[in-house]
């Protein structure tokens, strides 16, 4: 016995161009094709059929019903024939969380595969097909690629009859070649990918996948390419597991395909498998080693790993085959801050701002650099270069205000704040270090209120719980600065800043133990602070214990030696154990060191008994 032959794309169309000219009333005809073959029977049966009431519907990824789109078209009760598109967009979002290989559980051409549960507009077919009969004395055809079909076969099988007509149009390879050219090549923008809305991005998975479906009519190369197309949408909408197994799909195909080891990476690295992802660049560059993409993705990894050098290294690479891409000169120049290595890292962002001059998040970090190697004006104006590349840029106020600060100018570093504020209210940094500005100016009361809205936005931020307390003691009000360094202390018991000014506090208040003990707990955190050694020493003069506090000021020089405070306030002890000789030794240091500390010493009571000595009037002289 002969086995029948398949219809040609021809043929079909007679066939279908047949029934649809002898139909009247209730039909359902289904039509596998491809999406541009359905335009193309769509415009010949319009041409064949000029005496027929045509229409189309298309239907999106959130269609449930049918019957209410039909419904809802104008006049379709004169409709002779009404054909049905994209009915595979709704069931790819019924479909969307199993993701991958559905359609492809079945290669025979007999229809089959098995499913369960049914997407709601499947759901509605099966419970209306009587209402369908009734309602629409026209033609149905629905024109479907193969994997919707089938699916609409088994899983609307109340509504779906043996009796209804199926039409087969084998895709043309000539039709299939420019098809996939377009949707690989001319489709294939990462940028337009990422403003995809999800209807979007369903639809054209559900072109992809129509193709997908035909099989046997794709070569894998044509296959694989649509896999890796497939996973870049996936990508683009940060659906990273479906991505990585579209991009499986077609490495299983064409192991070679580096593009698609690349994206793998990538995805990867968004899931935070930043091993595998390394892996994944590593394939990418066996077999494409000057593909600079994959070196600088690599970087990222390694960098996001900690494994800082190993990281500038993969740059490295990257820009011996590009050397112009900016992007791997501003991932190293980050790298290079991170390892310390500031003038190296400058160097690496003026590299990248040659080529991009535009790059203002490269003009904000060289600001900062710049910043941490004291070259405050300079950094202004490389933060100056990103506002005026980016007004908008709240992180560039934000660090200008830094610099301003550090600076000394306080008014201009609130100013700068204000601009981040205005672009980002909720940026609780910026609404803490305007209240540390507030504070250096002496502006006690807004500091706090500053401080409080930090604080509204996050309330476990100790450092603005460390700056309230801080504002709150200047003000005097000692009680509440300690309560408000207690809230830093429950959020950051480590916090040695909290714990010292806890402790000026509690001396203020004569709470001198209690201060101690504070102090105490500010040096086991940082025991090189000479700020708490000066003050500790401070409150054990205030108990009497001067051989105590002079070991504490002691330590504090031994940190700084040029710490005139502490050289001061020993001048001080001494001068209360009336010890000329020591007391002028240390009060010479501290004058040395800062002039104004001759000024304070006319009207320190500390000096009362050596005030008449000759040699403590000649060095106030």
């Amino acid at each position: 016995m002969l086995e029948e032959q398949p219809l040609t794309a021809a043929e079909s169309y007679q066939a279908l161009l047949r029934s649809l000219r002898r139909k009247n009333g209730f039909n359902l005809l289904f039509v596998r094709c491809s999406p541009v073959q359905a335009d193309e029977i769509i415009r010949r049966v319009s041409q064949d059929l000029p005496n027929k009431n045509i229409q189309v519907l298309q239907l999106d990824s959130e269609t449930d019903n049918l019957y209410e789109k039909i419904v809802d078209l104008p006049n379709y009760t004169n409709l002779n024939i009404l054909f049905v598109r994209g009915l595979e967009n709704a069931l790819l979002r019924y479909e969307e969380a199993e993701s991958e290989g559905y359609f492809l559980s079945s290669q025979s051409p007999v229809y089959g595969g098995t499913w369960s549960g049914v997407p709601k507009i499947l759901g509605y077919l099966n419970l209306s097909r009587e209402r369908f009969e009734r309602q629409f004395p026209f033609t149905l055809v629905f024109l479907l690629p193969e994997f919707a079909l089938r699916y609409f076969i088994r899983r609307a099988s109340d509504f779906f009859d043996w009796y209804s007509g199926v039409y087969e149009f084998p895709t043309d390879k000539d039709i299939l070649e420019r098809e996939i050219r377009r949707l690989v090549y001319l489709d294939g923008d990462l940028d337009t990918y990422q403003q995809f809305t999800p209807q979007q991005r369903q639809e054209k998975l559900a072109e992809i996948k129509a193709y997908l479906s035909d099989s046997p009519s794709l070569d894998p190369v044509q296959a694989s390419e649509l896999w890796h197309e497939k996973g870049l949408i996936h990508q683009m909408g940060k659906e990273y597991e479906q991505a990585i197994a579209s991009f499986d799909r077609a490495l299983e195909i064409k192991p070679d395909k580096h593009e698609a080891w690349n994206n793998r990476g990538s995805a990867l690295h968004n899931l935070g498998r930043l091993e595998e992802a390394i892996a994944s660049w590593d394939r990418a560059l066996e077999i494409k080693p000057d593909k600079h993409e994959a070196w600088n993705n690599r970087g990222s990894a390694l960098h996001n790993l900690g494994r800082l050098e190993e990281a500038i290294a993969s740059w490295d690479r990257a820009l011996e085959f590009k050397p112009d891409y900016h992007q791997a000169w501003y991932n190293r120049g980050i790298a290079l801050g991170n390892l310390g290595r500031l003038e190296e890292e400058i160097a690496s962002y003026d590299r990248a701002l040659e080529i991009k001059p535009d790059k203002h998040e490269a003009w904000n970090n060289r600001g900062i650099a710049l910043g941490n190697l004291g070259r405050l004006e300079e950094a202004i104006a490389s933060y100056d270069r990103a506002l005026e590349i980016k007004p908008d840029y709240h992180e560039a106020w934000y660090n200008r205000g830094n610099a301003l600060d550090d600076l000394g100018r306080f008014e201009e570093a609130i100013a700068s704040y204000d601009r981040a504020l205005e672009i980002k209210p909720d940026f609780h940094e910026a609404w803490n270090n305007r209240g540390i500005a507030l504070d250096d100016l002496g502006r006690f009361a807004e500091a706090i209120a500053s401080c409080d809205r930090a604080l509204e936005i996050k309330p476990d931020k100790h450092e603005a719980w460390n700056n309230r307390g801080f504002a709150l003691g200047n003000l005097g009000r000692l009680e509440e600065a300690i309560a408000s360094y207690d809230k830093a202390l429950e959020i950051k018991p480590d916090d040695h800043d909290a714990w010292n000014y806890r402790g000026v506090a509690l001396g203020n208040l004569d709470r001198l133990a209690e201060a101690i003990a504070s102090f105490d707990r500010a040096l086991e955190f940082k025991p090189d602070d000479p700020d708490t050694w000066d003050n500790r020493g401070y409150v054990l003069t205030c108990m009497g214990r001067y051989k105590d506090a002079l070991e504490s000021w002691d330590r504090a020089i031994k940190i700084n030696s040029n710490y005139a405070n502490a050289y001061y306030n020993k001048a001080c002890c001494y001068g209360l154990q009336n010890n000329v000789e020591l007391a002028i030794e240390n009060l010479q240091s501290a004058i040395n060191l800062d002039v104004e500390y001759q000024d304070m010493a006319k009207t320190d009571k500390d000096f009362e008994q050596i005030r008449g000595d000759e040699r403590f009037q000649s060095l106030l002289s």
